[in-house]
């Protein structure tokens, strides 16, 4: 179906596309921060930001034509593209940044915590994906969250201390991956990481700033004696900061294997530490550690404008809400649509609201609840959900369907999901000389994960990803915490494919809940408007989490306030803290040619040859 809106020629469009692309040209290539991120905290009722803005930064598009690796930290990104150099794949390569994103980029990601992994094979154009997802301790109940009055607790509360604190997935994730994909010994990937723990590094701005923002993490010795000097103050930006306990604990994981993380010494200090801080300590036993299995899985994919795009399944709602959003965006010619214009901003909102209607009733793990895939990417049911969406008018209330073999007498009708889903989170994008790429979203929750620092890193506090209310009326909600299940998460990292399987893009973010529409936008902008992967990461955000439409603070897409308003939206703005990565590839033949973007809100970067 092709539709128009208010009467908007070709012609018209053309313009207003023009003049929004020059407006991103000017926020990829500022010199130094905008009024973007120079403004205050984001009113109350907005939810909170994983990690706070650090300003908008010079960013052009980093091309290459043998391979290249985009990370959140420019030094990471470096490492990545050095074990490209030495012959390794890009599954190698993503090892590499993400043990030096532990150092640069500690409250983040990193070995204490988990990651999904979406894995392309340029032979056979096969697409696999990794679940690394933390799992919660054996000993704990659905009640887990909930306080003595009965009621949930604050997350202020649940999320620092041992409490919080699930089993990390992310090493056993990365060696199973590794025996799959990996050309160069799984030692070599470690070497980067090792020589700069042991070495030292330059602190970041935008680290120091995240730890003085961060006051919990003056709560336990072992964190506040890293990341705070004699004073009492912040490690300084530009200062050298040395993590001989990290380098001694990768050169045992290297010699050793995931083995000797998960058993022996490390894993002692870890329970060790699970039971020893925090107001709540944790129940995480060495048993636990022990019986951690990551799981291979089945890609989830879908079709949008005659390409493939690929995510990684439940307990991740992230690929479903996207492919879900895409599917019913399709039935409109957004390509018709200027960029940026309230028309395209409310049918986005719409499709992403229904989307997240049917993730909040349905997707938990799948090893312990019926999850509708296929249901939900059902093209008939898709069809009808979207002609929910007018495009005159806001949809009152966005209510979840009812797909196809959904039990649905085991979901609540309204669920009440009480997930606050705030992560500190990163993203990882690599393609190899080979035409391989790797897109893997990593993460310890929060920023900073529960504050408890251990062996030279940090432990997730990915337990508060669960619904802290496990019940809705009489019956359990789908992401009800219990003991060896996954939480749900909204990570989307993204492999995109032309419809004969060849690869076309690696991209996903950091954002929490926001990733879905972080990732969904990125899509449209590069798909629909034509923008390269620099211009479709640069844009300006909105995003909306059930309530208001929230646009991106000092951004162009305020002006089109009044306009969301007279289609029934509320409007609100705040700080949107995405943290993109992508790679986009195309052949000229045998000649392969890369492109790589990273979000200016972020110091990440590309790096290629």
């Amino acid at each position: 179906m092709k539709t128009t809106f208010l009467g908007m020629s070709r012609r018209v469009v053309r313009a207003a596309r023009a003049v929004f692309l020059a407006g991103i040209a000017v926020l990829s290539i500022v010199t130094g921060p905008v009024a973007i991120a120079q403004q205050s905290a984001p009113p109350p009722a907005l939810a909170p930001q994983p990690e706070g803005p650090s300003g908008v930064v010079a960013k052009r598009a980093v091309l290459a034509s043998r391979h290249m690796a985009a990370a959140a930290n420019p030094v990471a990104a470096a490492a990545g593209r050095e074990i490209l150099r030495q012959g390794g794949s890009a599954l190698d390569a993503a090892i590499a940044i993400q043990l030096v994103l532990n150092l640069v980029e500690p409250q983040s990601s990193g070995i204490g915590g988990g990651a999904f992994l979406v894995h392309y094979d340029a032979t056979t154009r096969r697409i696999t994906t990794y679940d690394g997802r933390e799992t919660a301790p054996a000993r704990i109940g659905p009640s887990w969250f909930i306080g003595a009055d009965g009621k949930p607790l604050p997350f202020a509360r649940a999320s620092v201390g041992g409490h919080a604190v699930g089993v990390p997935g992310l090493l056993r994730m990365l060696e199973m991956a590794h025996r799959e994909h990996g050309r160069l010994p799984w030692a070599r990937n470690f070497e980067p990481a090792i020589t700069l723990a042991h070495d030292g590094f330059a602190v970041g701005q935008r680290l120091h700033r995240q730890i003085s923002d961060t006051p919990q993490l003056r709560a336990y010795e072992a964190t506040r004696r890293y990341f705070f000097d004699r004073d009492g103050n912040p490690v300084a930006a530009g200062s050298r900061l040395v993590n001989d306990d990290f380098a001694e604990t990768l050169r045992q994981v290297a010699n050793g294997g995931a083995d000797a993380f998960y058993a022996g010494p490390i894993a002692r200090d870890i329970v060790a530490a699970v039971e020893s801080v925090g107001e709540r300590t944790g129940l995480l036993s060495v048993a636990d550690l022990a019986d951690y299995r990551p799981v291979r899985r089945e890609a989830v994919c879908g079709s949008y404008r005659a390409r493939r795009i690929c995510g990684m399944g439940p307990p991740s709602s992230g690929a479903l809400a996207v492919m879900q959003s895409l599917a019913m965006l399709e039935r409109f010619d957004i390509a018709a649509l200027a960029p940026g214009s309230a028309e395209a901003i409310h049918l986005i909102t719409e499709a992403t609201r229904l989307a997240f209607a049917d993730r909040n009733r349905f997707v938990g793990d799948p090893d312990r609840v019926p999850v509708p895939v296929a249901g939900l990417l059902d093209a008939g049911y898709l069809a009808a959900r979207a002609r929910l969406i007018d495009p005159a008018r806001r949809l009152p209330q966005a209510l979840p369907g009812e797909p196809r073999h959904a039990f649905l007498d085991r979901f609540p009708p309204t669920l009440a999901d009480s997930t606050p889903e705030i992560p500190a989170t990163s993203h990882i994008a690599v393609v190899d000389g080979s035409g391989n790429a790797v897109s893997m979203t990593t993460t310890i929750e929060n920023a900073f994960g529960a504050r408890v620092f251990v062996r030279g890193f940090l432990l997730n506090n990915q337990l508060t990803d669960f619904a802290f209310d496990p019940m809705d009326g009489d019956r359990v909600v789908a992401n009800a915490v219990a003991g060896g299940k996954r939480p749900r998460s909204s990570m989307a990292p993204t492999i995109v494919t032309d419809a004969d399987g060849a690869l076309l893009l690696a991209l996903g973010s950091p954002g929490g809940a926001r990733i879905i529409p972080y990732v969904l936008q990125t899509l449209v902008a590069h798909l629909d408007w034509g923008l390269d992967i620099q211009q479709a990461i640069s844009m300006p955000r909105h995003v909306t989490l059930g309530g208001a439409v929230e646009i991106e603070r000092g951004s162009a897409l305020l002006a089109q306030g009044d306009a969301l308003r007279a289609l029934g939206h509320t409007v609100a703005e705040n700080d949107l803290v995405s943290g993109l990565q992508g790679i986009a590839v195309r052949r000229d033949g045998d000649a392969l040619r890369l492109m790589g973007g990273a979000d200016p809100r972020r110091e990440g970067d590309a790096a290629g040859d």
